[in-house]
Order: C-alpha cells, then sequence, then structure tokens
C-alpha cells in the first residue's frame, strides 16, 4: 500500500486500514464465506446468453432503476417469505455495501449517528466513517447475542438515526429474533427519528423466520441482502434492500447516475431464473456447518451455534489460549486459510465442500495436538 502521509486526507481516515481479507495462494481458503459450489454449466450457458445479448447494446446506458432486475428481487422474496412485493419495495446495487453506503448517504452523515451491536460487520462502521456518521458500537453479551434490555437504553438515550442488526451476524454467525428486531424498532421510532437496517445477507443458510416479515406497517424498517453467499454469485457483485417504498425513492436520491451495468443486470436476472438450482446447495453447506460444529468442539474447542455459512470457533488450549492469531498462522502453514476476525480468542471458518471442511479439520487436529503435546 502507497504512503500518502504528504497527501490532505481526511484526519478521521489517517491510520485506518482499508476492509479486507487476506487474498493468499494456498490449497484450502476458507476466510471470506463464499459458497463453494459453483454454477453448472446451464446456468454458466444461460448466462453467456444473456450477457452476450446485453452486449449488442452497451453503446447505451443501461435501464437506470433496474425494473426488471427489482421485480425479479421482489418475486423471489414474496415466493420465498410469503410476503408480496414488488419492485416499488426492492432497491438494488453493486452488492449490500453499495446498499448500505446509499442507506448512509440518505439517513446518516454529518451530524448523524449510527448504533451497531459489536462484534458485527465492520463495514457498518467503515461506511459510517466514510460518510461522515458517528458510529457508535454497543457490545453484545458474552454468547454474542444482543442485551436487549440495555439496547433498548440505548435508544432513548442516543437517538440513533441508523440502527444496524446483523441476523445472523458476521463473525459469530448468531441470529436475532424477530422479537428483539420488534422491540428495537419501537423503541427507535418512539424517539420520532431514526431507521432500522436488518442485515440478513446470510439469511438462507438459517430456518429462522425473516425481517422481510415484519415490513408491513413498519415504514422505517430496511432489510438488506446479497446474491454473493446462497447464490455462488459473489463474484457478479447484487445486493439489494427491501423496504417501504418510500424508502427506496429516498434511496434513488444518492444514486450516482445508471450506477448497475447492463452486463451486471442481465447476468443477475439470468442466475433468477435458476433460483432452485442455485439454492440448490444450501443443504450441502450447511450440512457442512452443522459437521464442522461438531468435530470442532470433539477437538476439544469452542463453537458459536451458527445459523450462517460459517463458524466461529476458539477456546483454544495452551500455549494459544487467546493467541488466535498463532492459532491463525499455524493453520496457514498446513495450507489452510481462515479469517482472523481481530476477536482475541476467536477465529471464523466458512463451511466449504466436504474435501475442504476436511482437509481443515485435520490441520485443526494437527495444531491442537501439538498445542497439547508442548504443554504437556
Amino acid at each position: 500500500m502507497s504512503d500518502f502521509a504528504n497527501l490532505p486526507v481526511r484526519d478521521d481516515l489517517r491510520g485506518r486500514s482499508p476492509y479486507g481479507a487476506p487474498q493468499l495462494d494456498v490449497p484450502v481458503r476458507l476466510n471470506t464465506n463464499e459458497n463453494p459450489h459453483g454454477p453448472s454449466p446451464a446456468l454458466v450457458a444461460r448466462i453467456a446468453t444473456d450477457v452476450a445479448a446485453a452486449a449488442t447494446a452497451l453503446n447505451r446506458y443501461p435501464d437506470r432503476d433496474a425494473i426488471g432486475l427489482r421485480s425479479d428481487l421482489a418475486d423471489y422474496l414474496s415466493s420465498t417469505t410469503g410476503v408480496p412485493l414488488d419492485y416499488h419495495q426492492v432497491w438494488v446495487a453493486n452488492g449490500s455495501n453499495e446498499v448500505l453506503q446509499q442507506i448512509l448517504q440518505t439517513f446518516g452523515g454529518p451530524g448523524r449517528r449510527a448504533l451497531g451491536f459489536g462484534p458485527s460487520y465492520s463495514m457498518q462502521e467503515l461506511i459510517s466513517r466514510g460518510t461522515g456518521t458517528e458510529f457508535v458500537e454497543r457490545p453484545r453479551r458474552a454468547d454474542f447475542t444482543i442485551d436487549l434490555p440495555d439496547a433498548l437504553r440505548d435508544m432513548g438515550a442516543m437517538e440513533p438515526d441508523v440502527v444496524f442488526i446483523c441476523s445472523p451476524n458476521n463473525p459469530t454467525g448468531t441470529a436475532v429474533d424477530t422479537r428483539v428486531i420488534v422491540d428495537i424498532y419501537d423503541a427507535v421510532v418512539s424517539t420520532g427519528r431514526g431507521i432500522v437496517v436488518v442485515d440478513e445477507a446470510y439469511a438462507e443458510f438459517s430456518n429462522r423466520p425473516s425481517a422481510i416479515e415484519l415490513l408491513a406497517d413498519r415504514p422505517r424498517l430496511l432489510v438488506t441482502r446479497t446474491m454473493s453467499k446462497a447464490f455462488a454469485f459473489a463474484g457478479a457483485r447484487v445486493g439489494y434492500v427491501a423496504a417501504d417504498a418510500a424508502v427506496v425513492d429516498a434511496l434513488q436520491l444518492v444514486r450516482l447516475p445508471y450506477h448497475l451495468s447492463a452486463i451486471t443486470q442481465a447476468a443477475a436476472r439470468a442466475a433468477l431464473a435458476h433460483v432452485d438450482e442455485l439454492l440448490g446447495s444450501v443443504d450441502a453447506v450447511k450440512e457442512q456447518r452443522d459437521r464442522l460444529a461438531l468435530e470442532i468442539v470433539a477437538l476439544g474447542a469452542a463453537v458459536i451455534d451458527s445459523d450462517a455459512n460459517f463458524i466461529l470457533f476458539g477456546g483454544f488450549p495452551p500455549p494459544y489460549g487467546s493467541d488466535q492469531e498463532r492459532v491463525w498462522k499455524a493453520l496457514l502453514e498446513h495450507g489452510v486459510l481462515v479469517r482472523d476476525v481481530g476477536l482475541p480468542g476467536w477465529l471464523r471458518v466458512t463451511a466449504g465442500t466436504e474435501d475442504e471442511v476436511t482437509a481443515f479439520l485435520a490441520a485443526l487436529a494437527t495444531v491442537l495436538g501439538a498445542a497439547t503435546e508442548e504443554s504437556g
């Protein structure tokens, strides 16, 4: 990374690092929560055909409002949640991160405050700071659940403009009960200001009800999702939000002109035409997630119950203890890359293919076994 010390960078950005997981060439990469099952040849052919058709008109700007794609996403959400939605209630952008950025540009900004419950998705804070929004993080309980009484007190005392709830939460995998979401929403609305954003990037891996079921009569509730995880579409960068139509209209005040390319829209619509195939891998991923949880515990470590496609694990024996970086490096020496999220004593591993999970478990058994021998 270049040295920008002599550039007139904003003071609040100095000393900070950009978001990003290590991109290392190792045999087993389980650090970015990707779906390990790629698209079928039939879907690849469909995407190629539809993108080629879109390419014939690349001299023209794309559909600025992405109405076709938003309609397809609304149909998908309606069919999977039972909540009737149309395109007026869905907005789409380049990954859910751009959606979060547009939300903060619209409802945050200088003089406004965002509240999150940590540890959680680090981009909540990064995008808040990037948009000039004050970010305040309140700690979760020891089991990584939200302390509802404390949260409700915070709503009244802080009067936040934006409240983030990540469910299932990244990096812990813990889901938030919809009753908790309702109580927090009611507390936020009672202050006369503020919106609540529920980040459901991993919703398809959970069997719990979606916050989308709460949208009716809650005009300040926003539910963000992505096609990067369960849809195995991370390379396309497509994220979206379901909300009241007035919220969707407001978000368009800050969108960039023609922000979503014709190529992206064509590829995403082709993928949504094969939704059953794409989501067919979800059960296989959940099976490996549950396998990870059981076998990590059998190896003597601890895990946090997960509704996502990853496991947070820790409780390492001496001499590791809370030194998760040492465990991370030891696993890397065995060709396995997991994610150090900066949480003392914990690491996160993505549920990969059966072979990838087997390789990870073998490496972890070797690492923890060596630690036991050393301490003994």
